[in-house]
C-alpha cells in the first residue's frame, strides 16, 4: 500500500550519532517533529536546533519550504538560524583575526540561504558588514588574511543583498566610495575587485543616484583597464559593469561614453582580444557584446526617427553638398551667369539625376521617417569618404537614356530602411540573445560602411537584372535577401562581407531560389505526399529519441531576477533510464557534472503538465516590472508532485527551449509542439524522400498509380518442385 500523500521517508543526520529513518508527516508542526527528533537523540532545548538538507544548497527547512521534500532525502539537523545568526553576528566582531575571519567565511556560504539571511539582517548584522568594510584599513593591513577576510565580506554582502530585504539606496556614500576603490586600486586582490565589481554592477540599475556616484568614481579608463587584464573573470566583471552603466544612462550620457570608448579603439581592442583570443567566449561575455553592439547601433535611433525640416539650413547645406561633389564642374558656374529661374531648373534637374523622386524640393523624400535623417547622412558619408564610387554612381546612372538608371537616393533612402530593419536598429536589448556580428567590432563607422558596401551592391544587382525604374521594390527584395543570406554565414570583417556578398549575384540568388522552388514542387506530387505520411511515424519517433537523449545529455541554466542577468547557474539532466529528472546548483566553469552531484530529482512519474510562456508561474511573480518579450519566448515550467510544485526554467536559448519542451512532452505522452519539430522533420523527410526517388530522376511521377492489370485466365503455370524431383 503507497504511502499518503502528507507523509514522505527521510533520513536525519547528526555529527556523531546514528542517522535516524522516519516517516515525517508534513500535517505536523515542524516543532514537533524537531522536538521527536531531538528527543530520539536525548537532546534538550530543541528550539536551538533546525533542519537542513544534508546535500546541495543546504538550504534550511521552514514550514514555507517543507512541502519539497521528497521521499528519500536526507537532512540534516543543526544550530537553527536564528542562533547560528547570533553566533556570526557576534564572531565577525571579535578582535581575534582568526574567529572573524573564520565567521565571515561560514556567514557568506550560510548567507544564500533565504531563512538565515532574513534572521542576520533582523539582528542589524549588514551595518556590521558596512563597519568591516569601510573601515577597512583600520583593520590591520599588516595581517596575512586581511585580502581573504575582505573577500568574504565582501561575498556575505552580496548574497545578503541578493534577498531584496534591503534597498541598494540604503547604502552610505562612505561604503560606496570604500568598493569603488578598490576597484581603482592596482594592489588589490583580482577575487575583491570582482566581488566589488559585481557590486557596483548591482548598484548601477537600481537608482540614478547611484548611477551618478559610481559613474563619477570609476572613470571608462579604469574600465578599460579591468578589460585588458588576462583573468577572464575580472575582464567579465568589468565589461558587465560598463553594460550596466551603458543601460543606465540617458541618451546624451550614453553617446559621450560611446564616443569616448570610440577614441580609445574599445572595439579593435575587443575584436582582437576577446572575440580572437585562444580561449573559448563564454555565454555571458557573448551576451555583454549582443548588448555592446545593440546600444551602440541604436545611438542611430534619433536621426533615424527624425525627419527632414527643410528649413534647417545645416539639413540643407548636407543636401547640397550631395549634388555640388557629384557634378562639382557644373555647379563651378559663377552665380550671376544664370537667372534664379534657370539656376532653379538646373538644381532640380541635378537633383534627378541624383535619384530623388521630388527633384524640385528634394527635402520632402526625407521626411518619412524611418529612415528620416539617417539617409542623409548615410549617403554625405558614402560621398565624403569614398567620392570616387559616389562619382561614379551618379555620372554613369545619370548619363543613361535607355531607362535602366538606378536611382541612387531613392536606393539609398529604402536601403537604409532595410538596414535599420535586419541590424533591429530602434528594438530594446534581448536579456538574454547573445548573437552579435564579430565584424562590428572590428570597424569604427560599422553602419555607415555597411552601407557604403550595399549601395554599390545595389547598383551592381540594378545592372544584372536589367531593371527599371517598375522594378525597383523587386530590386530592393533581391539585395535584402543578398544582405541577410551573406550576414547569416557570419562574417568576421567588413572586407569578408564585401567578397561574400558580392559573389552572391542576382544569378546565385535566381538559383537558390529555383532549387528551393524545384525542392517544393517535387515534394508535392500526390505519390510524394502518400510517401511523406508513410515516413512521418518512423521519423517522429527518431526526433523522439534525439530529445529524449538531449535531455540525458543535460543543460545548463541560468537564473535570471527580476534586477539583472544572474551568475549563478542550475543543471538539469534526465536519467539514461527516462524515469527521474536530476537537478542542483553548479558552480561557473562546470560543463557537465556527473549525474550523481545533482541532488534534487523529481521522478517522471510526479510530472502533471508542461507550462510555457506567460502561463509559468516564475513570469507571473514578474510581470509588475519590465518584462523582456524574450524571456516569456524562453521560459517553461513542469508541474508536478501531488501539490503541483513548480520546477521553473528559462532556456538559454530557443533552440534549448524546442529541445527540452518536446523532450518533456515526450515524456508526458503528448505530442511535441515546437517550431523545431516541424524543422527536424522537414529536413528528415527531405532527405529521406531524396534517397528513395534518386533511381526516379529526370523521370516524371503520374498524380496517379498505374492501373492493375487484370487477372490471368488461368493458373497453371506453378511449378511443382516436388513432383519434377521425383
Amino acid at each position: 500500500m503507497p504511502p499518503p500523500k502528507d507523509v514522505v521517508k527521510i533520513a536525519i543526520q547528526m555529527v556523531g550519532a546514528i542517522p535516524q529513518l522516519i516517516e515525517l508527516e508534513q500535517t505536523k508542526p515542524l516543532s514537533s517533529v524537531l522536538k521527536d527528533v531531538c528527543d530520539a537523540w536525548s537532546l534538550p532545548n530543541a528550539e536551538r536546533y533546525a533542519l537542513q538538507y544534508a546535500d546541495g544548497r543546504q538550504t534550511y527547512i521552514t514550514e514555507s519550504n517543507r512541502r519539497d521534500i521528497k521521499n528519500g532525502s536526507i537532512l540534516r539537523l543543526t544550530t537553527s538560524p536564528d542562533q547560528e545568526a547570533e553566533q556570526l553576528y557576534v564572531g565577525i566582531q571579535s578582535k581575534n583575526v582568526d574567529v572573524k575571519t573564520d565567521s565571515l567565511k561560514k556567514l557568506a556560504s550560510l548567507s544564500q540561504d533565504i531563512t538565515f539571511a532574513q534572521e542576520f539582517i533582523s539582528r542589524n548584522g549588514l551595518k556590521q558588514i558596512y563597519s568591516i568594510v569601510e573601515e577597512g584599513n583600520e583593520m590591520g593591513v599588516g595581517f596575512l588574511n586581511t585580502g581573504e577576510m575582505l573577500a568574504h565580506t565582501l561575498k556575505a554582502f552580496t548574497e545578503l543583498m541578493e534577498h531584496d530585504f534591503v534597498s541598494w539606496e540604503n547604502l552610505s556614500t562612505v561604503f560606496i566610495k570604500k568598493i569603488v576603490s578598490y576597484v581603482n586600486m592596482n594592489a588589490v586582490d583580482a577575487s575583491i575587485q570582482q566581488l566589488s565589481l559585481s557590486i557596483l554592477e548591482n548598484m548601477v540599475p537600481t537608482s540614478r543616484f547611484l548611477f551618478e556616484v559610481v559613474r563619477k568614481e570609476v572613470t571608462l579608463d579604469r574600465l578599460f583597464t579591468h578589460l585588458q587584464v588576462t583573468n577572464a573573470q575580472l575582464q567579465l566583471k568589468a565589461m558587465a559593469l560598463l553594460i550596466a552603466l551603458l543601460l543606465s544612462a540617458t541618451d546624451a550620457e550614453r553617446q559621450d561614453m560611446m564616443d569616448y570608448l570610440r577614441e580609445k579603439n574599445i572595439r579593435q581592442f575587443i575584436h582582437k582580444n576577446i572575440i580572437h583570443s585562444s580561449e573559448p567566449l563564454g555565454d555571458e561575455m557573448a551576451h555583454y557584446l549582443y548588448v555592446l553592439q545593440s546600444v551602440s547601433l541604436n545611438l542611430c535611433e534619433h536621426r533615424m526617427k527624425m525627419s527632414m525640416d527643410p528649413y534647417s539650413q545645416e539639413q540643407r547645406d548636407l543636401l547640397q553638398s550631395l549634388r555640388q561633389t557629384a557634378f562639382e564642374s557644373e555647379s563651378e558656374v559663377p552665380a550671376g551667369s544664370f537667372s534664379t529661374e534657370r539656376r532653379r531648373s538646373l538644381c532640380a534637374k541635378e537633383f534627378r539625376k541624383l535619384g530623388f523622386l521630388n527633384n524640385s524640393n528634394p527635402a520632402e523624400d526625407l521626411r518619412r521617417a524611418p529612415p528620416g535623417l539617417l539617409a542623409l547622412d548615410n549617403m554625405v558619408y558614402f560621398s565624403r569618404n569614398t567620392p570616387s564610387a559616389y562619382s561614379r554612381f551618379i555620372l554613369e546612372n545619370s548619363s543613361r537614356e535607355d531607362k535602366h538608371e538606378c536611382p541612387f537616393a531613392r536606393s539609398s533612402i529604402q536601403l537604409t530602411l532595410i538596414l535599420c530593419e535586419i541590424l533591429h536598429i530602434g528594438e530594446p536589448c534581448s536579456e538574454t540573445a547573445q548573437a552579435f556580428y564579430p565584424m562590428f567590432f572590428g570597424q569604427d563607422h560599422f553602419f555607415e560602411e555597411l552601407f557604403c558596401i550595399c549601395i554599390q551592391l545595389v547598383n551592381k544587382t540594378w545592372k544584372e537584372m536589367r531593371a527599371t525604374q517598375e522594378d525597383f521594390d523587386k530590386v530592393m527584395q533581391v539585395v535584402r535577401e543578398q544582405i541577410t543570406r551573406t550576414l547569416n554565414l557570419r562574417p568576421t570583417s567588413l572586407e569578408l562581407f564585401k567578397t561574400r556578398v558580392n559573389t552572391l549575384n542576382y544569378s546565385e540568388i535566381l538559383k537558390l531560389r529555383q532549387t528551393e522552388r524545384l525542392h517544393q514542387e517535387e515534394t508535392l506530387a500526390v505519390p510524394v505526399l502518400e510517401l511523406r505520411e508513410k515516413l512521418k511515424p518512423e521519423l517522429l519517433e527518431l526526433i523522439r529519441q534525439q530529445r529524449l537523449l538531449h535531455l540525458c545529455e543535460g543543460t545548463l541554466f541560468r537564473k535570471i531576477s527580476s534586477r539583472r542577468r544572474q551568475d549563478k547557474l542550475w543543471y538539469c539532466r534526465l536519467s539514461p533510464n527516462h524515469k527521474v529528472l536530476h537537478y542542483g546548483d553548479v558552480e561557473e566553469g562546470v560543463q557537465s557534472p556527473p549525474i550523481e552531484s545533482l541532488t534534487e530529482k523529481i521522478p517522471v512519474a510526479d510530472m502533471k503538465m508542461l507550462l510555457v510562456g506567460k502561463e509559468c508561474p516564475h513570469t507571473k511573480e514578474k510581470s509588475s516590472g519590465k518584462q523582456n518579450k524574450d524571456v516569456l519566448e524562453l521560459a517553461f515550467s513542469i508541474v508536478h508532485d501531488v501539490e503541483e510544485y513548480c520546477l521553473n526554467f528559462v532556456a538559454p536559448t530557443r533552440y534549448e527551449f524546442c529541445l527540452w519542451t518536446d523532450g518533456l512532452n515526450v515524456l508526458l505522452g503528448k505530442e511535441m509542439t515546437s517550431e523545431r519539430t516541424q524543422t527536424d522533420l522537414d529536413v528528415l523527410l527531405s532527405m529521406e524522400l531524396k534517397l528513395r526517388l534518386l533511381d526516379l530522376e529526370n523521370i516524371s511521377i503520374p498524380d496517379d498509380p498505374p492501373p492493375i492489370p487484370k487477372p490471368p485466365s488461368n493458373l497453371n503455370f506453378c511449378y511443382d518442385f516436388s513432383q519434377a524431383e521425383q
